[in-house]
């Protein structure tokens, strides 16, 4: 199983940015994928989940600025953040909910 996890960078606030998660080594349809993000002075916060049924979920934080999507085709999940601000910098990831497989991260940075 390998997650890899690309398309952070440096942002303004109220900037956006589109991660994506290349998945391989399984069957990734079948799967419910999510993004938890984590800041060092903090513990791991999820952001989003995405189902294998199409269904998502979105923390309170992020609901209504953020949109995941996944590619069944191409084994790729993505996530959409808009409007953000500094208190979304952290590094990103991308998992298979429910099994601990883990990608290394994307970093966030939103700052002016």
């Amino acid at each position: 199983v390998q997650l890899v996890e690309s398309g952070g960078g440096l942002v303004q606030p109220g900037g956006s940015l589109r991660l994506s998660c290349a998945a391989s080594g399984f069957t990734f349809s079948s799967y419910n994928m999510g993004w938890a993000r984590q800041v060092p002075t903090k513990g791991l916060e999820w952001v989003s989940n995405i189902y294998d049924d199409g269904s998502t979920y979105y923390t309170d934080s992020v609901k209504g600025r953020t949109t995941i999507s996944r590619d069944d085709a191409k084994n790729m999940v993505y996530l959409e953040m808009n409007s953000l601000n500094p208190e979304d910098t952290a590094v990103y990831y991308c998992t298979i909910l429910g099994f601990e497989y883990w990608g290394k991260g994307t970093q966030v940075t939103v700052s002016s």
